[in-house]
């Protein structure tokens, strides 16, 4: 059994998001739908009036005192605090799990502190499959970052949460659990569809996506060589290198099972998000020189993540 958190902040209703919470709530995994809101206050009237009569569901209003500069940090925090079970589905509001899986999720908590499953985009329009490409060349380096993680609530209310002013929220909080002696499962073949953001959505995630690695030094690195690469070589380098990121993703699409949901032709796009990275890492530099972070809502994040030798001397 599972308690299901979802962080929420919105400018407008989501009462889009209505068929999936009356469904988690029936699904027998789920033990209960805790929804943190943050969103601005008619908004968060409207949430609650929509979701008052879904049995199972408790609509909470986020405490002004727990928000943080990265607003997902004290919703999932808040969410931790607020669940009845030790098993804790976080997701984001476009991720949508299944019985089965959740079901898969509780018992490979068994096994772990935090589980890292992967995400797939279901419809595919032309930025889904773009942003796939990066999906398919993580996952043969380490794995990618999805919308949802579970953890187990003791693990991180035991170590006092984790940092809400990073912008790679979800690396922070495994790399906290991590570094307090937790195990983390990359579950690659525990593949959860995920609904892709609106184009412009899409577009304004692209330099704060790339601004993440600055807590990966060694891949951000990596990235920003390839601009200089095509240079020196007068670009007789980006058809090798695209060759390469498309054998790459294609033994990512068939890791885990991966063939499963991502397309034959899904590998085709890595070369397109690849340029873009390469492209992106050095505009997040930039921002990061200039403004001191990157722009996130209405502030300035400063720091990507915690280096984990940091977080390892914060737990001796």
């Amino acid at each position: 059994m599972v308690s299901y958190v979802l962080p929420l902040r919105s400018s407008s209703p989501r009462l889009d998001l209505t068929p999936y919470l009356q469904a988690l709530v029936s699904f027998p995994e789920v033990g209960e739908v805790v929804v943190v809101d943050g969103s601005p206050p008619e908004v968060a009237e409207r949430h609650a009036a929509a979701w008052a009569g879904v049995k199972g569901l408790r609509h909470l209003l986020l405490d002004p005192a727990s928000a943080t500069p990265m607003g997902k940090v004290g919703g999932v925090l808040a969410g931790l605090r607020a669940a009845t079970y030790e098993a804790v589905v976080l997701a984001d509001d476009d991720v949508r799990w299944t019985p089965e899986q959740l079901a898969e999720a509780g018992d490979r908590l068994a096994h772990c502190e935090v589980l890292r499953p992967q995400n797939w985009f279901d419809p595919q329009p032309w930025h889904a499959r773009w942003d796939t490409g990066r999906i398919l060349l993580n996952r043969i380096a380490g794995g990618d970052w999805p919308g949802t993680l579970v953890v187990r609530r003791s693990a991180m209310l035991d170590v006092g949460g984790y940092a809400g002013d990073v912008m790679f929220e979800n690396l922070e909080l495994v790399r906290t659990i991590r570094a307090a002696g937790g195990r983390e499962i990359v579950a690659l073949d525990l593949l959860v569809r995920r609904l892709p953001p609106s184009p412009r959505q899409f577009l304004d995630q692209r330099v704060r996506q790339a601004y993440d690695e600055l807590a990966r030094p060694w891949r951000l690195a990596g990235y920003l060589a390839l601009v200089p690469l095509a240079a020196v070589t007068r670009g007789q380098a980006v058809a090798p290198l695209a060759l390469l990121a498309v054998m790459g993703a294609e033994a990512g699409r068939r890791r885990g099972g991966g063939q499963r949901v991502f397309a034959p032709t899904a590998a085709l796009w890595a070369p397109l998000w690849l340029a873009e990275r390469a492209v992106t890492s050095w505009l997040a530099v930039a921002s990061h020189l200039a403004i001191g972070g990157i722009r996130y809502r209405d502030t300035v994040l400063s720091r990507a993540a915690t280096p984990m030798r940091h977080l390892r001397r914060r737990f001796g």
